[in-house]
């Protein structure tokens, strides 16, 4: 099979690790088979295997993580010396229904969709791994690469922490990623310097009392009210206690309380999400959360008991990281093919391996040029344009040649 072919480039340089049409039909076929079998955090035995295989019959070494999904392959051998560059996929599913109805490659697995773009990130690691494969034994690369595909993505507080623990950033001196976008026209990236996503903890939360009679809310803990007051009071206290150009915001997703009209309940409970826009601030969350929900929780005599599960920090892209993405996108495509993204408050963590090794997260296009209708992640009818996946592994494999060549 050929798997890169010469083509003239926009830039003045030749650079080789242009994808051939028939590894790009191949890619497709594997992005559906994973968009099929969809696995959730942790569980993503049948993607590994999948990976692995791949990977095998093109030659290479790949080995699974020791929480067993998940692996990390070298294309090349490290020296021990000049450090190398990572590129890094994750690879699980979500717990939601996919509703696409006119769609062959639909998911099979009841209440599981890869509604994040996740089997698109992971064909794009896979697809640069071979071209970068090939070109390592023709001698073209001139330093090793690894590839490192992470289980659990979507699991708080992320997969990343265990295969860091897992050892895939020795001897790593810088790390890539991309994140599929659905605002931007496949054929472009959208690029930023410094924070691209937002910090994310999750909150849960229960509120007690002695219940009562809803005649006589005087003589107990009107705890329905009380419940009402945290949600709309702490995301406005919390507001006020910290400076509010670092976004810290409490968004609710669940509220569950009672049984009957007339009966006020023993036991509420809540949950959402507490998400930020800067590093300081998200080291200061906690304590400034969890007073809030005391305060308003106390002035309605409400018992409160509260779990904050720390997720992840900001990904905060590296200036120079993101100018080799820069470069390599101009390379292949001109500069016309990178727009400026703003600053996501979705949560990724791509940024627990940034608080080791400089790196930089693109984002993706996968919109069909022309197409009006946006299909937002995390929704069950997302999809993308399949196109996407050439763009994605010729800026990877540009990335690594011009790294290489420093």
């Amino acid at each position: 099979m050929s798997l890169e072919s010469e083509v003239d480039l926009p830039g003045e340089a030749m650079l080789p690790g242009v994808l051939s049409e028939e590894l790009h039909a191949e890619l497709v076929v594997f992005r559906r088979d994973l968009h099929m079998h969809p696995e959730l955090g942790n569980q993503e035995f049948r993607t590994t295997a999948a990976i692995k295989e791949r990977l095998e019959r093109a030659g290479l070494k790949p080995r699974v993580l020791a929480v067993g999904t998940g692996l990390m392959c070298d294309i090349g051998e490290w020296d021990g010396e000049r450090p190398m560059l990572a590129l890094r996929a994750d690879i699980d599913g979500l717990p939601i229904p996919d509703t696409k109805t006119e769609c062959s490659y639909r998911s099979t697995v009841p209440d599981r969709a890869h509604a994040c773009g996740h089997d698109v990130h992971t064909t794009v690691v896979l697809g640069a791994g071979l071209v970068l494969a090939d070109l390592y034994k023709r001698g073209l690369l001139a330093r090793p690469v690894r590839l490192i595909f992470q289980p659990a993505e979507e699991v708080l507080p992320g997969g990343a922490a265990d295969a860091i623990d897992c050892g895939v950033l020795e001897g790593v001196g810088k790390m890539l990623a991309v994140h599929c976008d659905p605002r931007v026209d496949a054929g472009k990236i959208g690029l930023r310097t410094g924070a691209i996503t937002s910090a994310c903890d999750r909150l849960e939360i229960s509120l007690d009392g002695p219940g009562g009679h809803t005649a006589r809310p005087h003589l107990t803990t009107d705890l329905v009210t009380a419940a009402a007051r945290v949600v709309t009071d702490v995301p406005a206290i919390v507001g006020r206690r910290v400076d509010t150009r670092a976004g810290l915001a409490v968004t609710w997703g669940r509220i569950e309380s009672g049984h009957a009209p007339n009966v006020i309940p023993q036991h509420a409970e809540l949950s959402g999400t507490v998400r930020c826009l800067d590093l300081d601030t998200w080291r200061q969350a906690p304590d400034i959360v969890v007073a809030a929900i005391d305060e308003v929780a106390n002035l309605h005599r409400a018992k409160s008991e509260i779990n904050y599960v720390r997720g992840v920090p900001p990904v905060v892209n590296d200036a120079e990281v993101t100018e080799l993405l820069r470069d390599a996108m101009t390379a292949r495509r001109g500069a016309d093919s990178i727009e400026n993204t703003e600053q996501s408050l979705g949560g990724e963590d791509f940024s627990w391996y940034l608080q080791h090794v400089p790196g930089a997260m693109a984002r993706l296009g996968v919109r069909t040029p022309g197409e009006r209708t946006v299909r937002d992640l995390h929704q069950g009818d997302f999809d993308a344009d399949e196109s996407a996946i050439t763009v994605g592994v010729e800026m990877f494999t540009a990335a690594a040649l011009l790294d290489s060549a420093q």
